[in-house]
């Protein structure tokens, strides 16, 4: 690679040329004669330009023949064109402030320039200016400001964007782009934040479509996306840097330092040849998670926030951030209590009759804190290398573009993962002109040091679970026996069973436990944590890649019909975990998409009325090809085209991830199977323990080992073994036996009829109006999805033995094999499975969002928006399924600000509200409380320094929130920055 840039970089400045033409000028503001820094300054029909420095002042240097014409513009100002006579001419050009945004210039809504106001669907967006304002921590952070936009934090640098519902941190159904490359992780479908994104000093716009983009952008922008374009060293050259730091408070973490800098590096050699270096680094303490309640058996989570302590006597638990619990007698093959004792007893390990004293309990580990688990250290470091060639000193340029992203994270998924050293990769070779792009690029990632820290505490407590059962074993019996001695009964024992349970625990962890903090602890969890089989350690490994290469082509002004462009996609995922993620033990798995498509732009009634249609075919391994049009058409009021309405159906689809397809792992809570035909034989569990005697014969082994398949075609249902095992219950307290009771209600069982994982689809239905009215403006938008097959998760149980579609409730008395399947079910030998398919359910959202925006009291700024999201889905039309929402249904944004109250002192304060709303996940489900976030920040610049400092602090209430079960609880977080050449 090093050779591979030495030779291109030689190319390069081999073949410079001296430009003959020379330009300079300043830009000032009209009204106020100030200069204004960072406007642009190109050659008008060329993207050949420059961009003012801190003091607006600009050189420009072209190859252009006198005369020509140049176009002064930046975001919130009027553009102005400039004739150009003489060489080493000197121009002074005064911008004139815009009324509202909406003259703002977009690409992403049809791929293809155009005003906001006539965008043919809903778009937000975020400029230089917006990122210099933002009171956010950082400008991803920002993007929370924007209507319609939610962020769930995952972490401190791990944010999930997602707009328009059915919100996860593995949000799979929003695409992010950075300079046209998809910067999700390859392995798991998603991006990670900003991890592998921009550093805001060479952020140049940040634009972001909600709801469905599939006709222009192909799979997997299905809820929204967004786009993140870098700063072109040809426009934008020089040297900037920042620094920031502060602390991130919180009440379980304390206050807690962190350090955010970077720098850029752009320089324009000649006409031909330019060149950028950018490098961010970012160091903090994350969001401690010191959630410790409890689940029930539907995976809701129950009880105050207090966490359960062992004095209690509970004997079996599974608490939200403790882990390691979750290894009890059961699960370990070795029964309850009491028949552990009597295997005790067996060996010499407890006296002669002492089992008679242990009740048929089943006890759990008491398990390890998430922060014994980890440091918490957050880390983020970006390098981005870019370099431009013009090879005719023109708008046609090739461009090679590294970006480097690594770090220390957190994510949560199943379970929670400690996204530790962390390495992911880009490389882009690019040609494009102002008609067309070809490019190519690969994501490449490394898993590093990271682990699932569920794992971690389970193996780590699995190191002594022999010794520390027969301890606790041991402890309860002495205390039985001391009642006894002391004169008591066996009544008396019994009604002693939470103390008894409560010193036992007490006493197993202090002798047998490995405490955290001492050297024995810290050895044991490196030894958890750098293992990577499953049963044994945490670590998993992840080297997957993902080549991509796109292509589009405008034929505008070569054809007079109307505006015409073409394009295409292909996509290649290779696979490689080593089998700790994967079913891909003996070698990568391989698989491909592709697809094209073509749109066709008309503006008639003296460009007032705008039609916009579009049509994609994608075609992935393991299914038909998919068709996705969309149809838009615009209409602009008044006499200068200030209103507009338009209205857009389009559907979009999502391919099934890496993870619906080919993942194979035990999570601990049940086996992960992907549903590729060519995945489920490839996946065989570890071996799972007969806890029936009966089953034991008949399988005539002590354990088994079951196939993916076997989730697929010889399972229960979850929800018919929770009724069966509540009628059961409810016949028994009314005197019936287990076996009269089980024969009775035997009809509540069904078999789980799950299919293979399709693609999912949505069609998409949005209304919107958007007008300018002097300094006030208004957007507003409405919209209704219907979804087919949607993708989702289920739970179900697949019996050790016997043959679930044999199973017959109404022979009970006779069928062996319902006999035999009922014994499986009432010992317990079932095996949970998470399967990937599609809800048959009708699914459907709605919504809509308005915004308003204002410029008061002279250079106020002044914003207002709400966000409505409501979704429809029968629960009982598919009751295995859940939907996961995710999303509040009333959101609430004010923002208010002056970037000018005075010379060079800023401010903006940004107000966000929330209601209450469900979360459901596979880790848990909860109600997440209403919240409301303030963030502020003040800022001021010193020109003679060519800097800008600020001061700010997000949720500045202090009043401490979860963005999900299972996560840190957000606290607040105090910055100052110090920014040189912003």
């Amino acid at each position: 690679m090093k050779k591979l840039l030495t030779v291109i970089f030689a190319f390069f400045v081999g073949s410079m040329l001296f430009a003959q033409t020379s330009v300079t000028g300043t830009i000032k503001e009209a009204k106020t004669g100030e200069p204004i820094p960072g406007a642009n300054i190109k050659i008008e029909g060329r993207s050949i330009g420059t961009t003012a420095d801190f003091d607006g002042n600009f050189v420009l240097k072209v190859a252009n023949e006198l005369p020509f014409t140049i176009e002064v513009s930046l975001i919130g100002f009027s553009t102005k064109k400039v004739e150009i006579n003489k060489n080493n001419q000197n121009v002074i050009v005064s911008l004139d402030e815009s009324a509202t945004a909406l003259d703002e210039v977009v690409v992403s809504a049809s791929r293809t320039p155009e005003r906001i106001l006539e965008s043919p669907v809903t778009i937000e967006r975020m400029d230089a200016r917006a990122i210099k304002s933002t009171s956010s921590p950082s400008f991803y952070d920002g993007l929370e400001n924007l209507k319609g936009v939610d962020i769930n934090a995952n972490s401190l640098t791990n944010k999930s964007v997602n707009t328009r519902g059915f919100a996860t941190f593995s949000n799979t159904r929003f695409m992010q782009l950075v300079d046209g490359m998809d910067n999700s992780s390859p392995a798991l479908n998603f991006a990670l934040g900003n991890l592998l994104g921009l550093s805001e000093l060479d952020v140049n716009t940040v634009e972001l479509l909600p709801g469905a983009s599939s006709a222009l952008y192909g799979a997997n922008a299905f809820n929204g996306i967004l786009f993140m374009t870098s700063k072109s060293p040809f426009d934008s050259a020089g040297i900037s840097t920042y620094v920031k730091t502060g602390i991130t408070s919180q009440e379980a973490a304390g206050d807690n330092r962190f350090f955010d800098g970077g720098i850029r590096m752009a320089y324009k050699f000649s006409d031909k040849f330019a060149a950028k270096a950018s490098f961010s680094f970012l160091k903090g303490t994350d969001w401690y998670a010191t959630d410790y309640r409890d689940y029930d058996h539907d995976n809701s989570i129950t009880g105050s926030a207090t966490p359960i302590k062992a004095e209690t006597g509970q004997t079996s638990f599974d608490r939200m951030n403790i882990y390691g619990d979750e290894v009890n007698l059961a699960s370990a093959g070795l029964g309850n209590l009491n028949t552990f004792g009597q295997y005790l007893e067996s060996v010499g390990a407890l006296p002669a009759g002492a089992s008679a004293l242990l009740p048929q309990d089943n006890v759990s580990r008491t398990g390890y804190r998430e922060v014994d688990l980890t440091d918490y250290t957050a880390r983020s470091v970006k390098t981005n290398i870019s370099l431009h060639y013009r090879p005719f000193a023109d708008d046609l340029e090739i461009i090679y573009n590294a970006k480097f992203g690594q770090g220390n994270t957190i994510y949560q998924g199943t379970n929670r993962y400690n996204i530790n050293n962390f390495f992911m990769q880009q490389h882009k070779l690019e040609i494009k002109n102002d008609r067309f792009f070809v490019r190519g690029y690969l994501t490449s990632e490394d898993a590093g040091d990271s682990y699932d820290m569920k794992f971690a505490g389970v193996n780590l407590n699995k190191q002594t679970a022999g010794t520390w059962f027969g301890t606790y074993a041991g402890a309860y019996a002495t205390g039985a026996s001391a009642i006894l001695q002391g004169g008591g009964s066996i009544a008396d024992v019994m009604a002693a069973s939470s103390q008894l349970h409560s010193g036992a625990r007490q006493y197993a962890d202090a002798n047998v436990t490995l405490q955290p903090g001492t050297p024995e602890f810290k050895a044991a969890l490196d030894d958890v944590i750098s293992d990577p089989n499953i049963l044994t350690g945490a670590k998993f490994k992840d080297n997957t890649k993902l080549y991509h290469v796109d292509a589009n082509y405008n034929f505008h002004g070569l054809v007079d019909f109307a505006d015409i462009q073409i394009g295409g996609s292909w996509r290649q995922y290779s696979l490689n975990s080593d089998g700790t993620i994967f079913t891909d033990s003996d070698g990568p798995i391989h698989y491909n998409e592709y697809g094209a498509y073509t749109q066709i732009q008309k503006k008639m009634i003296d460009d007032r009325l705008k039609f916009t249609g579009s049509l994609r075919y994608d075609k992935a391994k393991n299914f038909d090809g998919n068709f996705s049009p969309r149809l838009s058409v615009s209409y602009a009021l008044g006499k200068g085209k200030t209103r507009n309405l338009r209205a857009s159906v389009q559907t979009g689809f999502r391919n099934p991830t890496t993870q619906d397809l080919y993942i194979g792992l035990d999570a601990g809570v049940g086996l992960l199977v992907g549903s590729a035909p060519d995945n489920l034989d490839r996946y065989t569990s570890s071996p799972i323990p007969i806890n029936s005697p009966i089953g034991q014969a008949v399988s005539g082994a002590a354990s088994v080992q079951l196939s993916g398949a076997r989730a697929y075609d010889n399972a229960f249902s979850e929800s018919s073994l929770i009724n069966f095992a509540t009628a059961v219950q409810t016949a028994i307290a009314g005197g019936a036996t287990p076996a009269q009771a089980a024969g009775l209600n035997a009809g509540l069982i069904e078999q789980s009829k799950v299919e293979y994982v399709q693609p999912e689809h949505i069609t998409a239905f949005e209304v919107g109006y958007r007008a300018g009215f002097g300094k006030f403006s208004i957007d507003a938008s409405a919209y209704y999805n219907k979804y087919e097959d949607f993708i989702g998760n289920k739970n179900v149980a697949v019996p050790l033995y016997g043959s679930v579609p044999a199973f017959d409730a109404a022979s009970v008395a006779t069928d062996q094999n319902t006999q035999l399947l009922l014994e499986a079910i009432g010992s317990g030998d079932l095996q949970g499975f998470q399967v990937y398919t599609n809800s048959t359910a009708d699914i459907s959202s709605y919504g809509g969002s308005i915004g308003l925006s204002s410029r008061v009291f002279g250079n106020y700024n002044v914003g207002l928006n709400y966000t409505l999201a409501k979704f429809d889905f029968d629960q009982s039309s598919d009751p295995d399924y859940e939907a996961g929402f995710n999303t509040p249904e009333h959101k609430v944004k004010f923002s208010f600000g002056n970037p000018k109250v005075m010379d060079n002192l800023g401010f903006n304060i940004n107000v966000r509200w929330s209601d209450e709303y469900l979360w459901q996940s596979t880790i848990a489900d909860a109600l997440i409380d209403a919240r409301t976030v303030v963030d502020a920040q003040v800022n001021y610049s010193v020109p003679s320094m060519k800097s800008t400092f600020k001061i700010g602090g997000a949720n500045l209430g202090g009043k401490e929130y979860f963005s999900a079960p299972g996560n840190g609880k957000i606290g607040s977080q105090y910055y100052i920055s110090w920014t040189i050449n912003p």
